[in-house]
């Protein structure tokens, strides 16, 4: 009875408080893939005609940065023949980016204060300083959708904002990030037909 007492004692911590149980790692999700049709008329784009993004001299310049940006890219041959609505009429085009795009301007605010007091037995002293300063913020939202020009199918999109980079202003800095993202996506596309079909018999592995 004495020994059994004694590893009862032993135990009660344990019975007391359970060890914690190792939290179950959640399953990692499964990478995003392209649907292969769309894939494939994807990777076959190589001359895109950018069509308006509207007659207000703002959108103007955001369909100019676009167009700059992507010929920057080195990755596509560019077209602008349309006609007097903006559309794209050009035949050899694989492909027509349109887009909408959005540009503000509003005031920020900002305000600080700051003081200091100076106390003795017999009298007492404060000095406050406050400051306040407006700063104008530009903002630009561009959406832009790639379609196909032959059949309209919608290959590839992206919505992209900005309030401005260190050295770009909203605009510029939108059309960036939309060209920048588009070059991503077609870099993960490829990557994706380079693992499928190393995973093919006979291909690499």
């Amino acid at each position: 009875m004495i020994p059994s007492l004694i590893l009862l004692l032993v135990l009660w911590p344990t019975i007391q408080n359970p060890p914690p149980q190792q939290a179950q790692k959640a399953p990692d999700p499964p990478p995003t893939t392209v649907d292969p049709e769309i894939a494939t008329q994807l990777l076959k784009v190589h001359r895109i005609c950018v069509e308006s993004f509207g007659n207000d001299p703002a959108s103007i310049e955001l369909q100019a940065m676009v167009i700059n940006a992507l010929s920057e890219s080195k990755r596509f041959a560019l077209t602008e023949n349309s006609d007097e609505t903006g559309k794209c009429n050009e035949a050899k085009a694989d492909a027509v980016l349109k887009g909408v795009s959005v540009q503000r301007a509003h005031e920020e605010v900002h305000s600080s204060s700051e003081g200091t007091s100076v106390s003795t037995h017999r009298a007492s002293a404060g000095i406050n300083e406050s400051s306040h300063s407006t700063e104008l913020i530009d903002e630009a939202r561009l959406a832009v959708r790639l379609v196909m020009r032959e059949t309209g199918d919608v290959l590839w999109s992206t919505t992209q904002e900005s309030k401005g980079a260190k050295y770009k202003g909203a605009n510029a800095d939108a059309a960036d990030k939309v060209v920048k993202q588009l070059l991503r996506d077609l870099d993960k596309v490829k990557e994706e037909r380079a693992r499928d079909s190393g995973k093919k018999p006979g291909g690499a592995s």
